[in-house]
């Protein structure tokens, strides 16, 4: 059976320190592709070794079409050739693409070999300062005001209670509104931690209580950012 590579991918575009050599060296004993954007992973693939003949590749996208996905690795798969999964930033199958076909591939008794690489999630917990042996990644939150604001009233409940760490994210241009609705709905004492733009040369990663954050809000529209909210006893 081939082997199916789970290919971490940079967080910032030029932070290729960040991603091990042995990912490209584990790209290269693949034939197949599977990337939820082939025109940045590409970009990805050749900022890490030029040498690498992109074309030489068989490409696919991961996409919303679920049942022609698993049919093409399937096929893939029967033609035993190796795969690559390429998310577009951070791990696949981690608040990423991927996991349909991860699924798939263990149903067929392939071995999956996922690779070191950053992942945003992990990393803001790791300089976040907060609880690390209990915490819970949520996703997105409530679009709507209201529904969000309970929404984070319950997170912040549940990490009092269970004394853990409650991890989400929001779409770059909704994280102004965020953190309104975070001063507003937490309790002075609650602590909140933004880190945006991780691994980029404007990282900004700070963990203070709420009453600090309404005191100077930071700007963080359009910013990749993630939240991790903590009413435990730190």
């Amino acid at each position: 059976m081939p082997t199916i590579y789970l290919i971490p991918c940079v967080l910032a575009e030029d932070a290729t320190q960040t991603i091990p050599t042995y990912v490209i060296d584990a790209v290269k004993k693949c034939q197949v592709i599977f990337a939820e954007n082939e025109r940045t992973a590409r970009r990805f693939l050749k900022a890490m070794d030029k040498t690498i003949v992109i074309d030489d590749y068989e490409w696919y996208a991961i996409h919303k079409a679920e049942a022609e996905q698993i049919l093409q690795l399937k096929q893939k798969i029967k033609e035993d050739k190796n795969i690559a999964i390429i998310s577009e930033a951070g791990c696949p199958g981690i608040a990423d693409p991927g996991q349909i076909l991860i699924a798939e591939a263990q149903k067929l008794n392939c071995t999956i070999k996922p690779l070191v690489g950053p992942n945003s999630i992990l990393l803001a917990l790791m300089a976040s300062g907060m609880n690390g042996q209990q915490f819970e990644f949520v996703g997105y939150l409530p679009i709507d005001n209201g529904e969000r604001i309970k929404r984070i009233k319950e997170l912040e409940l549940a990490s009092q209670k269970n004394n853990s760490t409650k991890i989400f994210i929001e779409t770059p241009y909704r994280n102004n509104p965020m953190m309104e609705a975070l001063t507003k709905a937490c309790a002075d004492k609650t602590m909140l931690c933004v880190a945006a733009n991780i691994t980029a040369n404007n990282e900004f990663i700070k963990t203070q209580p709420i009453a600090n954050w309404k005191n100077k809000m930071p700007e963080l529209h359009k910013q990749p950012a993630i939240f991790l909210l903590y009413a435990g006893q730190l």
